[in-house]
């Protein structure tokens, strides 16, 4: 079984390793909010729901004001709990359409890194930064390795790299990755002066 370490939570962890659709929200909703409460997030959806897989249909089934009130509950699932709450709700809805409600369908037919990173792109939500990330991710910690696969991640595939979420095995990579983007912001302040 997969280990991961991307909430740094061992239950919330766990529920990433097993269960595709948790995995795929909580790359979504790693941004404008700490990584490791974004990839705990689908652990205490799945909680709220009482659930112990997330199921596309159920998601995009829900009615979204109750859904929204699950992500608003305290402590909230995001930063924008609403936009956030339909957001997953949108990707849930694609899941089930493009891949018959199978998430790991996603990468796990992809025929090269090229057509992962297309698949990806096209998820509501996943811009191309956030879609490298997320092949890189796929690639480095789930042996999801279509050929071409560091290529279409990009920087974020380079073996031994310190640039985001796929680089979080630990407390310490965790550390590592938020050093890195404090000096990339830093630079590109730096830049704009």
């Amino acid at each position: 079984m997969v280990r991961l370490r991307l909430s740094q939570d061992v239950d919330a962890d766990a529920f990433l390793a097993d269960d595709p659709l948790a995995l795929l929200v909580g790359m979504l909703l790693d941004q404008q909010f700490p990584m490791e409460r974004a990839f705990a997030s689908p652990y205490e959806l799945g909680r709220r729901m009482g659930v112990t897989r997330l199921d596309p249909a159920a998601i995009a089934a829900f009615d979204p004001e109750e859904f929204a009130a699950l992500f608003a509950t305290p402590p909230a699932l995001h930063r924008y709990p609403q936009a956030m709450a339909a957001r997953v709700q949108t990707v849930a809805a694609h899941v089930l359409d493009a891949y018959d409600g199978e998430t790991a369908r996603l990468w796990l037919d992809a025929a090269s890194g090229k057509d992962l990173l297309q698949r990806v792109k096209a998820l509501p939500g996943f811009g191309d930064q956030k879609a490298r990330i997320f092949v890189a991710l796929l690639g480095k910690q789930l042996d999801v390795r279509p050929e071409g696969w560091r290529e279409a991640a990009g920087a974020y595939g380079e073996d031994g790299s310190t640039r985001s979420v796929a680089d979080v095995t630990g407390p310490e990579t965790l550390q590592a990755v938020r050093e890195f983007k404090k000096a990339a912001k830093a630079k590109a302040k730096e830049a704009v002066r």
